[in-house]
């Protein structure tokens, strides 16, 4: 029996090791282009390899799951092709001995994906802000993006469509620094330069609405002048929901629920929906490894032939509906009525019910 449960155990350890790389990998494409990006534009090596430091462990929370996943489907998939589990049960060996050590490996995945779930990737998030908000300062005008929405600036929103040097072009402006009032300035081609800590655009053919903030309308200019003031000043970030530690976050859960901050009803129910959808997802995150496991052993059994491409189809599409279900319901945090912090573990009841339902199917 222990030879049998070490082969499984080595065989799935290999795939699932194989996997995670495959999938780290893929899942830090955009955060190797932008660090290239950052190279190219001088950034310091230091805060480049910091950088990437704090970016790693994001991706922790669906590369261990999704490899734990596909390692099991392919690795019994295999074992089911080649008629070893069929073997297995001819020698009296029952599904769950064979499933032992890839369901330990699942759970202490899981464990381990909380602590890195409620300590390690809040403070990586709020170090990647902050460090995001020095970089915007240190490099300046180098890092604005053509084609994205840039909200970095106080009370301001730029997109552009294309940028030469400092030659911005099809500039788009909301300026918010009105309460209750945004005004749209579009120009042709717009001049970025600086002034201490402010961002001047010189904006060459130019309309703006309204034309001033107590007078509404349309305007057209030749030329018009916008200084963004105290754009390049260090600014302190501040700390949101996904940045508390498991202890920060329990304590501003309690805080809410006392009303410490002399909130409105409504605006408590939404504050308190908000902290404890955060709270619940990052255990929903980690129980995935677990989910992932129990589905993956019988699925992986029952689809044996051309294992490799069915086994990977399956397993796309089993982890795409189970995240798509939790950024859902994620999304819906600030609508307490429903109670998101409650919904976020349909998907996995599902998984678990599903499971219920395979592995007796394969005993």
């Amino acid at each position: 029996m222990k030879i049998i449960e070490r082969y499984v155990l080595q065989s799935f350890l290999a795939a699932f090791i194989l996997a995670w790389l495959v999938l780290s990998f893929v899942l830090t494409i955009g955060l190797l282009v932008r660090i290239t990006r950052l190279m190219i534009e001088g950034l310091p090596l230091h805060a480049i390899g910091l950088f990437l430091l704090v970016g790693l462990p994001e991706t922790l929370t669906l590369t261990v799951p999704l490899a734990l996943l596909v390692s099991a489907l392919l690795v019994f998939s295999r074992l089911s092709a080649d008629s070893e589990i069929a073997a297995m049960r001819a020698c009296g060996v029952n599904l769950i001995h064979i499933m032992k050590w890839p369901l330990l490996t699942g759970l202490a995945c899981a464990f381990l994906g909380i602590y890195i779930n409620n300590e390690i990737v809040p403070r990586s998030h709020e170090v990647r802000r902050n460090l995001n908000s020095l970089i915007s300062v240190d490099v300046g005008l180098d890092l604005l993006e053509p084609g994205r929405f840039i909200s970095d600036f106080p009370n301001l929103t730029l997109w552009f469509a294309k940028k030469e040097g400092n030659w911005l072009s099809d500039l788009l402006v909301f300026d918010h620094s009105q309460k209750g009032l945004t005004r749209e300035i579009k120009a042709e081609k717009a001049l970025v330069s600086t002034n201490a800590s402010d961002i001047v655009l010189e904006m060459y053919k130019v309309r703006v609405d309204p034309i001033e903030y107590d007078r509404p309308g349309v305007a057209s200019a030749d030329r018009f002048r916008h200084v963004i003031q105290g754009a390049l000043k260090r600014r302190s970030y501040v700390r949101k929901e996904k940045d508390f530690r498991f202890y920060e976050l329990r304590q501003a859960i309690r805080d809410i629920r006392a009303n410490e901050k002399g909130l409105s009803r409504a605006a408590k129910r939404k504050l308190l929906s908000i902290y404890r959808t955060e709270y619940q997802l990052r255990f929903v995150y980690a129980c995935s490894s677990i989910c992932f496991i129990m589905i993956g052993v019988p699925l992986g059994i029952r689809t044996h032939r051309k294992e490799s491409t069915i086994g990977m189809a399956v397993s796309l599409a089993v982890a795409m509906v189970f995240y798509l279900c939790v950024i859902l319901f994620r999304s819906l945090d600030k609508v307490p009525e429903i109670q998101p912090y409650a919904l976020l573990w349909v998907p996995v009841a599902a998984c678990l019910a599903l499971a219920a339902y395979l592995i007796p199917k394969n005993l």
